[in-house]
C-alpha cells in the first residue's frame, strides 16, 4: 500500500487476491478500499475476468452465526446487507479450505426466510443456474430473488462465476435499475450462481500446512497474536504443528523475530530480511490511510493503540509505520500549515 510498491494489471491482481485469500472483508469495502489502493489504476473488469475464467471464487467461509441454531427455537435471522464478510480464494491454492468451510452439501435452512430456502432448493438440484432461470424456475419476482439470494451470500450459502454478480446486488442504483445511455449497466450481471462448497477430501496435515502457507505469504512473520483478526483457521496448536514441521525441513524459519510477544514465531527468510532492513531506514513522514477493515488494521493487536473496530466506514493513518489517531494528525497538518513547516 505504500506509494510506488502497488501492483498493475491481471497477474498483480491475483498475486494480491492469492495474498488475502481467507480473510473475510466487508463485501462493499474489497474493491474500492482494499483492492484498488493495492492495484494501480484498479479496473473491476481484471477481477470479474478472473472469476468467470474460474482462477478465482469468492465467498463467505466463516458460518453465519444465525445457521448455527437450532431453526426452531433459535431468535438470529441472516439479514441481506452489504457489509457480509466475503472472501477470494485461489482455486489452484484451495487445499486450505477443506478444514475450515462448515459445507453446503446438505445444508440446513437455519436463520433463512422462506424465499431463501426456496432458491436454496432450486440450486441444489438444477445447479448452477443465471438469474432469470431462478426466478422463472421459482415462479418469484426478480425483487424477491435478488434479496433470497443476497441473504444467502450473508449466509455463506451461494457464490457466483462473476463479481459482477454480487455488485449488482450491493449497488442500490443498480438494483434500482437506474442509469442512461451506454453507460448504463445491466442490472443483473450474465454469471450464474450455485451453492458455494468444496467438495474435494483432502488430507487434514496437507489441509493446514497450505493454510501455514497462506499465512505466511499474508505476514511473514507468523505468531499467535497476528492471527486475532483471522477468522478460517484451524486451532494454533495445529498450525504450530505444521509451521514445526515446515521448519524441520528448512523451507520457514523459527525463532524470536518481533519482541514484545510470547510464544513460537515462524517466518520466511525474505521477511526476516525485510525487518532487518525497515528498522535501518530513516523516518519520512510518509502518512499512509487505510480502511479499518483491512488486514493490515492491526492496531492494538500488534502496533500501539486503541483497538479500531474494523467496519468499512473507519480509517486508520500510519505516519512511519506508527498510528497515529485521525484527530490528531489533522490538527498537526493545521499547525504545521499555520507556522510555515
Amino acid at each position: 500500500m505504500a506509494p510506488g510498491t502497488q501492483v498493475v494489471g491481471e497477474r498483480g491482481t491475483l498475486e494480491i487476491l492469492s495474498q488475502l485469500q481467507g480473510f473475510e472483508i466487508p463485501a462493499n469495502a474489497w474493491e474500492r478500499q482494499v483492492l484498488a489502493r493495492r492495484i494501480a489504476d484498479y479496473d473491476p473488469k481484471v477481477l470479474d475476468q478472473l472469476c468467470l475464467t474460474g482462477a478465482v471464487g469468492w465467498g463467505r467461509l466463516s458460518p453465519h452465526p444465525a445457521t448455527l441454531e437450532d431453526s426452531a427455537a433459535g431468535k438470529r435471522r441472516v439479514i441481506p446487507t452489504s457489509v457480509a464478510p466475503i472472501t477470494f480464494f485461489v482455486r489452484e491454492e484451495s487445499d486450505w479450505m477443506t478444514p475450515h468451510h462448515p459445507g453446503t452439501e446438505q445444508p440446513e435452512a437455519r436463520g433463512l426466510s422462506h424465499g431463501a430456502r426456496q432458491v436454496m432448493e432450486f440450486l441444489r438440484h438444477r445447479g448452477a443456474s443465471f438469474f432469470a432461470d431462478i426466478v422463472r424456475g421459482t415462479g418469484k419476482l426478480k425483487a424477491e430473488i435478488e434479496t433470497a439470494l443476497w441473504e444467502l451470500v450473508a449466509a455463506g450459502l451461494v457464490t457466483a462465476d462473476g463479481f459482477d454478480n454480487l455488485r449488482s446486488l450491493i449497488d442500490p442504483k443498480r438494483r434500482a435499475g437506474q442509469g442512461s445511455g451506454r453507460s448504463a449497466r445491466p442490472r443483473h450481471s450474465s454469471g450464474r450462481w450455485s451453492l458455494l462448497f468444496t467438495d474435494q477430501a483432502v488430507e487434514r496435515s496437507k489441509a493446514v500446512e497450505a493454510t501455514c502457507w497462506i499465512l505466511l505469504k499474508r505476514y511473514g512473520v507468523v505468531f499467535r497474536d497476528v492471527l486475532v483478526r483471522e477468522t478460517n483457521l484451524p486451532k494454533w496448536r495445529e498450525l504450530q504443528i505444521a509451521f514445526r514441521r515446515l521448519e524441520d525441513r528448512g523451507e520457514v524459519r523459527g525463532g524470536r523475530f518481533v519482541s514484545r510477544f510470547l510464544g513460537e514465531q515462524f517466518a520466511l527468510s525474505v521477511a526476516v530480511e525485510s525487518l532487518r532492513a525497515t528498522r535501518k531506514m530513516p523516518l519520512t513522514g510518509e502518512i499512509i490511510t487505510l480502511s479499518a477493515a483491512d488486514p493490515l488494521n492491526l492496531v492494538g493487536i500488534l502496533v500501539p493503540g486503541e483497538r479500531v473496530p474494523a467496519i468499512s466506514g473507519n480509517t486508520i493513518m500510519f505516519r512511519d509505520g506508527v498510528a497515529v489517531p485521525s484527530e490528531n494528525f489533522v490538527s498537526s497538518k493545521t499547525g504545521a500549515a499555520a507556522t510555515g513547516g
